[in-house]
């Protein structure tokens, strides 16, 4: 197979992961999150990325496909381990560290890999090593996760993926498979998807509990995304931010707080492991 793995330097130093018989590729930032800047399937360019806020690097990133770990979301306040209190910034801190990176030995994509620091121990207790696979499949960008626990304690954690793709217009889009009931993550209540889909254009973030996929589809550009979801990390949050011509359709495991809640927290035994699989499908009608 005559895929290619090489850095780059322009516009933005990068890795690219590319498939000629796919027409795909894929770049990537490994120094800034392991973040997935750009992803070409067929030709087509399907993330947005905001290459200017990028190259600033006073500000967070908006655009590709940020890591979110140990936590997805906020922490209301602190959380306790062993009688101590720690804080931990919106989403973790995977989205801001280095990363490594490799091709995989089958050569089907490349692997990420982050590990903890002193630092990290600071306000995340624990000995960890997390490996992102991720796979260029035809018309698919294929990711698992490890999550490997070191230590001799049980390490609690939420999971997520924050992608961002770009759209033609917020008012000219649909969302298939997504249940009734939503949590409106700006006020954590309980309200319609369907009035949450109507204010796409003025900008929303809720979360919610598909039992399938979910599909996103640009009337416009004839593109459709679908997020297929495999458990534990089959929870969806939807996020806008007009006028960006972008939607964000995540995959979580858990919902924001629940290392303090216990909703959907995840716990790895000592010297055990967890693996994570989702899958980001491209099509067109």
């Amino acid at each position: 197979m005559a895929v290619s793995f090489e850095k780059k330097t322009t516009p933005y130093p990068h890795w690219e992961y590319s498939n000629p018989e796919l027409d795909s590729l894929i770049r990537i930032v490994p120094e800034r999150g392991g973040l997935i800047t750009e992803w070409l399937s067929e030709g087509k360019e399907l993330l947005y990325f905001d290459l200017e806020r990028f190259l600033d690097k006073d500000k967070s990133v908006r655009g590709g496909i940020p890591i979110l770990f140990p936590i997805c979301g906020d922490l209301s306040e602190g959380y306790v381990i062993a009688g101590k209190e720690y804080f931990l910034k919106q989403h973790g801190f995977a989205r801001d560290l280095p990363w490594s990176i490799g091709l995989l030995k089958d050569k089907l994509g490349i692997r990420l890999k982050l590990s903890d620091t002193k630092d990290t121990r600071s306000y995340f207790p624990f000995l960890f090593t997390l490996l992102m696979d991720v796979c260029l499949k035809e018309k698919s960008l294929q990711i698992s996760v490890k999550i490997f626990n070191q230590g001799h304690n049980s390490m609690p954690f939420s999971f997520g993926l924050h992608p961002y793709f770009q759209i033609s217009n917020l008012q000219k889009i649909m969302i298939d498979g997504l249940p009734e009931k939503c949590i409106d993550q700006t006020n954590m209540k309980v309200t319609n998807v369907s009035d949450q889909i109507r204010i796409l254009d003025k900008g929303v973030d809720f979360l919610s509990y598909p039992s399938c996929s979910v599909k996103l589809v640009d009337c416009l550009s004839s593109n459709v995304i679908e997020l297929i979801h495999q458990e534990p990390i089959d929870t969806t949050v939807i996020w806008t931010d007009p006028p960006r011509k972008m939607v964000c359709l995540e995959p979580w495991t858990s919902p924001r707080n629940s290392l303090v809640t216990g909703d959907r927290k995840l716990e790895i035994k000592p010297e055990e492991f967890i693996e994570l699989f989702t899958t980001f499908k491209h099509d067109s009608f």
